[in-house]
């Protein structure tokens, strides 16, 4: 690849995309309350899981103030405020499970929630960007995490979100290390692309290696048979096919997709750097996830990708050690994904297997969550993709973008 004028142009660089140095796309030190006038709010967010379990949060809400959202100045604030409304908001459908959902969100809920993402450019339900990115906050000063806000399910939730957590912070240096490889490209920078790259791919294996914290932390029958109808939307879902009314807000009904990893902006990143093309269908939904992130994380997602070739700079190159750094990124990306299927397998595909096994015998209490979950979800993703045969698809898609062998 022919050098590239530097001089014309600033070099490609973070500072515009709300990345942080030390967290990625995590925010910094998220505020753990909101102003004094919202406290009817917080006082019900907090106590989502115990309300539901109560069969009160519906009730709870129905009673609350219409508040206005104009006194939520500054951008944590929004964002405290959109996990908040987004806990209540999953609360407030799911409370009695698949059977008993709402056609109509209420308007002291439904109003505010929708300010609030307008602002935010946010859809109005939860997402990863709020469960993970938002959620957190330091409980000692050893650095011990804990959510802000949780979901019914117990330390199953806290481990979910704070193991995401973890593989959001393992792909901090990977992230740096993405203006390294555009600028090197752009002037030719053999050696400085080779050795981002090796650093990208040491972190998508602390990634993985991050995501095996799943198994220990998270109990596959209370995310299959609690959590996950939680974590569930109302677009492509057979329990609410006309999807939900935000009363005050539109009267006619709309559609969103529940929180998923695909709505992480970090694989997305990988794979435009690295030139990882998915096919019509998947392709799609990976696209239209993008609309769960903050903008700006979406924003760099979409310049990565129109920056020059990253695979024809390796090609052209024809150095050794470039070529190596490219293709293990592009494997440790392929084990990732293969890492996730096997995730995904152990807390959906196996207890869906087990749950049609178990609806008609007498059960102990981890065969009765199991059992007792929704049917409708069965072989889906919390985002509403049919998970297996979508999962494996990008992961295939993946394996295209290795270097094709040379004599």
């Amino acid at each position: 690849m022919a050098a590239v004028e530097t001089d014309s142009k600033a070099p490609f660089s973070l500072d515009s995309y709300h990345v942080s140095e030390e967290l990625g796309f995590i925010l910094p030190e998220p505020l753990v309350d909101l102003p004094p006038y919202y406290k009817p709010w917080m006082d019900i967010a907090l106590r989502v899981p115990e309300l539901v379990q109560s069969h009160e949060l519906r009730s709870h809400i129905n009673q609350m103030p219409m508040l206005s959202s104009k006194f939520l100045q500054k951008h944590r604030e929004l964002r405290l405020a959109h996990l908040a409304l987004s806990a209540m908001t999953m609360g407030y459908v799911w409370q009695e499970g698949e059977n008993d959902t709402v056609e109509t969100l209420p308007c002291n809920l439904a109003v505010p929630f929708w300010e609030v993402s307008q602002r935010l450019g946010l859809p109005p339900i939860f997402t990863h960007a709020d469960g993970v990115l938002a959620n957190w906050r330091k409980r000692d000063p050893e650095g011990n995490l804990e959510l802000l806000v949780s979901l019914p399910g117990g330390d199953s939730v806290r481990g979910f979100f704070l193991v995401t957590l973890l593989v959001e912070l393992a792909a901090v240096p990977a992230l740096r290390s993405i203006p390294t490889v555009v600028n090197g490209v752009g002037c030719g920078d053999t050696e400085a692309v080779a050795r981002a790259l090796e650093n990208i791919s040491q972190s998508m294996e602390d990634m993985t290696d991050a995501l095996k914290l799943m198994q220990v932390h998270v109990e596959p029958a209370v995310f299959y048979g609690i959590m996950r109808i939680y974590l569930s939307g109302w677009k492509d879902n057979p329990s609410m096919p006309k999807g939900l009314v935000y009363e005050g807000v539109q009267t006619e009904a709309m559609e969103y997709s529940g929180g998923s990893a695909a709505q992480s902006s970090l694989l997305h990143c990988f794979d435009e750097l690295l030139g990882v093309k998915h096919e019509e269908k998947s392709g799609a939904f990976l696209t239209r996830m993008r609309n769960y992130m903050p903008p700006a994380h979406k924003q760099l997602i979409q310049d990565i990708s129109l920056q020059p070739s990253l695979r024809s700079f390796v090609q052209q190159q024809a150095d050794e050690r470039l070529s190596q750094a490219f293709q293990l990124c592009v494997t440790r990306l392929l084990t990732l994904r293969s890492y996730h299927i096997n995730v995904v397998s152990r807390f959906i595909t196996v207890p869906a297997a087990r749950a049609r096994q178990l609806r008609d015998q007498s059960r102990d209490l981890e065969e009765e969550m199991i059992s007792r979950a929704p049917t409708a979800l069965e072989e889906r993703g919390t985002g509403g993709s049919g998970i297996m045969t979508f999962l494996k698809t990008v992961r295939d898609q993946t394996k295209d973008a290795f270097l094709p062998e040379t004599n």
